[in-house]
C-alpha cells in the first residue's frame, strides 16, 4: 500500500476502518424514496478488485469505495423510480464523502460507471466480474472512488453525524410564518460552488399564487399514484404495520409517520382502507381523489416549496448522483437552521404529470425533487434502518 502521510498528517488523519465506520454511520441516516435504502457500499481490497478500480479511476491511491445499486431493495414498479433511486443513492454518497474528508481522507479520482452496462456483467467495461468473487452478485456498481490521506475538510464528523441523526422527513404541519428570504438564498447556494460539471437547477416557491397552483396541482394529479394497482402495491408493502414491525424490518414507515399519532381503532381502520385491495375497490368512488385532497390541503399551509431539476430531460448517470449529492447538501443545511422536509414525490412519479407540473410552474429542465419546506409544530418521529445499514462489503 502507497503511503504519502506527512508526520503532520499522520497525527491529524483517523486510520481508514475507523474513518469509514463513522462515515457509513452518518450515511445510513439518509433518505430514500418510501426508506427503501437502495445503496450498498464496498471497499476494494482484495488484488483483483484494487487493481480494477485502480484501472478504472486512473489513480494508484491508499483505499478504493465502490458505490452500488441493491437490486433487492430498489422501487422498480414505475419508470421514474429508476431515477429515485440513483438520487437516493447519490445522497448516501455524499454524505459518506463529506464524512471521510472531515478525517482527512481526500478523493483523489472519481469514476462514474456507465448506466447502460448490464447488470449482469456487474455494470462494468469489459463485462465478467472485474471485481472478483466477492462483489455481491445483487449489486450494480455506479461509482468508484481513490482515496488518499490529505488535509482535513474543516468540518466536524460529529456536526455531519448529528445533522444527519436530526434530518426528519416531516409530513405533519408546518407554522404558517414565511421562511426568511436570506436563508433561503443560503440554501440556494451549493456547498462547494463551481465544483461541480452537473449543476441542478433549484428553485423556491414562496408567492402565494405559485404555492396555491402547486396545491391545486396536488389536488387534481396526486391521486394518480394511489389508483395506480402496481405502484401503490409497492408503496404499501413499505408500510410497517406498528413501530415495533418497523424496527424489526429496519425499513419502509408506520401509519403515525405518514399521517400523525392516531388511535388505535383508527389505525386499524386505516389499515383496512389502505390495503391494495380495498385501496382498488375504493378507487371506484373516488377515495384516492380524498386522500389527494388531504395532501393539497397540508401542502396549500405551507411557507415554502423547493423544487430541484437536471439541465436536461435524460439525465445522465453522474448527473442523477450529482442531483443526490444537491439534495445532500440542501438537507444536512436546513436541518441545521431547524427546517424540515416534506418530499412531494407523487407529482412526480408519472412522466405526463412532471411535464404538466413544469410547464404550468415555469420549471426548467427536468425536475426530480419537490418538496415542503417549514418549521415543523412538532418533532416528527425517526426513521429506522436495518439492521446491516452503516456496514460495507470487503471484496
Amino acid at each position: 500500500m502507497t503511503t504519502r502521510r506527512t508526520d503532520h498528517m499522520a497525527a491529524a488523519v483517523s486510520p481508514f476502518a475507523q474513518a469509514l465506520e463513522t462515515a457509513a454511520g452518518a450515511a445510513a441516516l439518509s433518505p430514500s424514496s418510501h426508506n427503501c435504502q437502495p445503496w450498498g457500499l464496498g471497499r476494494a481490497t482484495s488484488t483483483t478488485a484494487r487493481r480494477a478500480a485502480a484501472d478504472l479511476t486512473g489513480a494508484d491511491a491508499d483505499e478504493y469505495l465502490v458505490l452500488a445499486l441493491d437490486r433487492e431493495r430498489e422501487l422498480t414498479a414505475l419508470a421514474a423510480h429508476a431515477v429515485e433511486m440513483e438520487v437516493s443513492c447519490g445522497v448516501y454518497w455524499r454524505i459518506l464523502l463529506r464524512t471521510l474528508a472531515a478525517q482527512g481522507w481526500t478523493t483523489a479520482a472519481v469514476r462514474v460507471l456507465d448506466g447502460d452496462a448490464d447488470p449482469g456483467a456487474a455494470g462494468l467495461p469489459g463485462g465478467g466480474r472485474p471485481f472478483g468473487a466477492g462483489w455481491p452478485t445483487a449489486w450494480t456498481p455506479l461509482c468508484v472512488v481513490a482515496l488518499r490521506p490529505g488535509p482535513l475538510s474543516g468540518e466536524r464528523p460529529a456536526d455531519l453525524h448529528e445533522s444527519a441523526l436530526a434530518r426528519r422527513t416531516h409530513r405533519g404541519p408546518y407554522g404558517r410564518e414565511p421562511v426568511a428570504p436570506g436563508l433561503l438564498r443560503d440554501l440556494e447556494e451549493p456547498a462547494t460552488p463551481g465544483a461541480t460539471a452537473h449543476p441542478v437547477h433549484l428553485r423556491h416557491l414562496t408567492e402565494r399564487r405559485d404555492l396555491r397552483a402547486f396545491a391545486a396541482f396536488v389536488a387534481r394529479h396526486a391521486g394518480r399514484d394511489f389508483g395506480h394497482r402496481a405502484a401503490w402495491r409497492e408503496t404499501h408493502s413499505f408500510v410497517r404495520r406498528d413501530t415495533a414491525d418497523a424496527t424489526a424490518r429496519g425499513d419502509g414507515f408506520t401509519l403515525e409517520q405518514l399521517f400523525g399519532p392516531m388511535s388505535r381503532p383508527r389505525r386499524a381502520a386505516m389499515r383496512l382502507a389502505l390495503a391494495p385491495t380495498t385501496m382498488h375497490l375504493l378507487g371506484k368512488v373516488g377515495y384516492h381523489r380524498v386522500l389527494a385532497a388531504g395532501l393539497a390541503d397540508v401542502v396549500r399551509r405551507t411557507p415554502a416549496v423547493v423544487t430541484m431539476g437536471f439541465a436536461g430531460q435524460a439525465p445522465t448517470r453522474a448527473e442523477q448522483l450529482e442531483g443526490g449529492a444537491r439534495l445532500a447538501d440542501y438537507w444536512w443545511r436546513a436541518t441545521r437552521h431547524g427546517l424540515s422536509l416534506h418530499p412531494i414525490s407523487i407529482v412526480l412519479q408519472h412522466d405526463d404529470l412532471r411535464g404538466r407540473l413544469e410547464r404550468e410552474l415555469s420549471l426548467p429542465g427536468r425536475t426530480f425533487f419537490v418538496s415542503r419546506v417549514g418549521v415543523a409544530g412538532s418533532p416528527a418521529p425517526r426513521s429506522h434502518r436495518r439492521a446491516d445499514a452503516a456496514v460495507h462489503v470487503s471484496f
